[in-house]
């Protein structure tokens, strides 16, 4: 089970909105890379606001995607595409609701 995630917030400067979307999107082939990082979402929140939100087993797995290759593509365009740099929290998993299909 899913126990610790990083939730991240970020703020597209004006007229890179787009770029910022290429940008997460691109990303998907990178996480599915990560063999501890259980989920990972990238999400428009609203006009400029972008989130990416991933679930792990344990911290090791979160460490290891905080020191991985999104992260560090995401800091390295940090000052061209946002606004401020990316609020990054780490939030415990109380609970999980799986599809059973």
């Amino acid at each position: 089970m899913e126990k610790l995630g990083i939730l991240a917030v970020l703020e597209a400067k004006p007229g890179k909105e787009r770029e910022v979307e290429l940008f997460l999107k691109s990303a998907l082939p990178m996480a599915e890379e990560e063999r501890q990082t259980v989920s990972w979402y990238a999400m428009k929140l609203g006009p400029s606001r972008f989130g990416i939100f991933d679930t792990f087993a344990d911290q090791s797995g979160r460490d290891a995607h905080l020191s991985g290759q999104i992260a560090k593509a995401l800091f390295a365009k940090a000052e061209e595409l946002f606004v401020k740099p990316p609020t990054i929290d780490q939030p415990e998993i109380l609970a999980v609701k799986e599809s059973r299909a």
